[in-house]
């Protein structure tokens, strides 16, 4: 099974941007045609090198790419098993109404607790990807961000 990354080798300019022919574009079928801007998105810099060239240069690195299967290698399994989650509940409500209904305790019954434990879900799937990007990438992404302002400097590009 493949995971299709729209960000893999398309520049950050990339899709939808101005064409420079001065007629009108489409970014998607379903939205109005826009007229291009007159200055291109990335200009050349004084020293030649282009801020496109430091950017692809970086996005096809060893570090890069480690960034984003760190990324990958969380958000990718607590989706499909957040949306499993979601969807067994929504069934389960649908389909079993009575399951649902039993009483636990008091007026607490199973389907009000599996509601609950949604949003328990929620608060705990947010604090272990902020503990995730902590421990396993903010400090490599930050590194990159350094090396990736360091090469464009040395390239003459923006800072």
């Amino acid at each position: 099974m493949g995971y299709d990354d729209p960000w893999y080798d398309a520049l950050a300019s990339g899709w939808g941007e101005p064409t420079g022919t001065g007629a009108p574009t489409a970014v998607h079928p379903a939205l109005p045609a826009v007229r291009p801007a007159a200055e291109p998105a990335v200009r050349r810099q004084e020293g030649g090198a282009d801020a496109v060239d430091v950017y692809l240069q970086v996005q096809r690195s060893a570090a890069f790419q480690e960034v984003r299967r760190r990324y990958r290698s969380f958000v990718v399994p607590a989706v499909v098993v957040f949306c499993a989650w979601y969807v067994a509940y929504v069934v389960t409500a649908t389909a079993a109404p009575d399951l649902m209904a039993r009483p636990v305790a008091g007026a607490v019954n199973v389907g009000l607790l599996a509601g609950l434990g949604q949003f328990l879900t929620t608060f705990l799937l947010t604090w272990a990807y902020t503990r995730h990007a902590r421990l396993r990438r903010d400090r490599a992404a930050l590194e990159l961000r350094w090396d990736t302002q360091e090469l464009a400097r040395e390239r003459g590009g923006a800072s």
